[in-house]
């Protein structure tokens, strides 16, 4: 069982699944970094113009205040910050919507591979195979229907 398992993980690793999901999470760790300063950076500051300069990273909803006797806060404030999910909101839109845009555009490019018509783009050997295949069954089949009485 063990030699199983370590033949399938072997087998998974050779075929470039393991190479391709560590690619995506490098490009997808570097992804999210430009995104974080695209937010931080770009979207914020305006929208903190627009909104008379409030810090929207530090906005909370503060739903007991600090009690400090003495410098030390007992009980400990306890709020809810509402800033940082709109800046998780602002993260999440700008990748969805690019995540949207690359899978619209990778799945434009693989429908013109499998067009055997399309000359733009290089079909796959085993699209051109079956594309044949189809076209000699078609044949096949207008050679034995004008065969029939």
């Amino acid at each position: 069982m063990k030699f199983k398992l370590l033949e399938e993980f072997k087998e998974f690793a050779v075929k470039g699944n393991m190479i391709d999901i560590a690619i995506g999470v490098i490009i997808g760790t570097a992804f999210n970094k430009v995104v974080d300063v695209l937010v931080k950076e770009i979207f914020l500051p305006p929208l903190s113009f627009l909104t008379d300069g409030i810090n929207w990273e530090n906005k909370k909803w503060v739903i007991r205040e600090a009690v400090v006797t003495d410098g030390v806060a007992n009980p400990e404030q306890i709020a809810i910050g509402y800033g940082k999910l709109i800046e998780a909101s602002f993260d999440f839109i700008i990748i969805g919507f690019t995540v949207f845009l690359v899978v619209k555009f990778m799945n434009a490019l693989r429908n013109q591979a499998q067009d055997p018509k399309d000359v733009k783009v290089s079909t796959p050997k085993d699209i051109e195979l079956l594309n044949r295949i189809a076209e000699l069954m078609e044949k096949q089949i207008e050679l034995t229907e004008k065969k029939k009485p």
